[in-house]
């Protein structure tokens, strides 16, 4: 196998913002141990193991007591790592899984018992092919039939090709880290504009995450500026995430300054507490309540 790239930091430290009770990570993923969970083929390079337990420990150190599992394609659409981290959990880590559109509604139910709340598809030329987006809306019937809701990862550009298919959604639609738009192109840019447009219809959340994606470098003020607009225009539709461990990415960010970037993003303890308390509560559906 290839060397294998560290996507994490093992030696994170604390942030200076205090979270609230409860607080969810809404975006994280789980790699490996790829004795266990091999990763898929044709992963070049590959990044290195960040296993539930370095999920759980980075957790503690930030203040996070809810999560949200992504699954990625790091692992394909085995989707066992992610569910042995739900069933380690307790209770606070639920999931999101990758399937095939032809998957079956056994498998979906299963899925949905195991805390699966949603399925995700990428549309993104470096995850490899995309999917038909005819299939995925048919697929939405069936998703609604088991409770499951519609996460969806694309560039930028593609907004405007999806925004009317999957407002015909039958269920929820989540888009992901603020529709990727390069935030250096400021709140007018025509795509940034439609992904405000498409939040306009309550059948969209949006994932106010990836900062240090959209804005090349900390202190990610551009990043900040957008995921502010968004919490503050749709404060009911928005989640936060740290996206950890980074793979597939210009560096690896500090997790702490995304925490803290939270100060900004969400200037109050009111919208604090909607953005990582009720708003995941409410949609994910978290054993226990508030």
């Amino acid at each position: 196998m290839d060397e294998r790239i560290l996507t994490w930091n093992p030696q994170q430290r604390r942030p200076a913002l205090e979270l609230p009770a409860l607080a969810c990570d809404a975006h994280v993923h789980v790699f490996g141990p790829a004795e266990r969970f091999p990763l898929a083929p044709g992963r070049s390079p590959a990044p290195a193991d960040a296993p539930k337990e370095a999920l759980f420990a980075l957790h503690r150190t930030l203040g996070i007591g809810r999560c949200v599992i992504v699954q990625s394609m790091v692992h394909g659409l085995d989707n066992r790592v992610v569910e042995d981290a739900i069933r380690a959990g307790g209770g606070r880590y639920l999931g999101v899984a990758l399937v095939p559109v032809e998957v079956t509604d056994a498998e979906l139910q299963r899925l949905a018992s195991a805390g699966f709340r949603g399925v995700r598809f990428n549309f993104m030329q470096h995850l490899g092919p995309q999917v038909d987006i005819a299939q995925v809306l048919r697929l939405t019937e069936r998703l609604a039939a088991v409770g499951m809701h519609l996460q969806v990862h694309f560039e930028s550009s593609l907004v405007h090709a999806l925004a009317e298919p999957l407002a015909r959604s039958r269920v929820p639609v989540v888009i992901d880290h603020m529709g990727r738009v390069d935030a250096r192109l400021r709140p007018d840019h025509p795509d940034f504009a439609a992904l405000e447009a498409l939040l306009r219809n309550p059948l969209f959340r949006v994932k106010v995450s990836g900062i240090d994606r959209i804005d090349p470098a900390p202190p990610y003020a551009h990043g900040i500026a957008l995921a502010k607009r968004l919490v503050e225009r749709f404060p009911s539709q928005c989640f936060w995430g740290s996206d950890w461990p980074h793979p597939n990415h210009t560096h690896v960010p500090d997790d702490a300054t995304l925490v803290d970037a939270l100060a900004q993003i969400a200037p109050t303890p009111a919208l604090r507490e909607l953005l990582l308390v009720t708003n995941p509560q409410d949609f994910y559906r978290f054993e226990g309540g508030h």
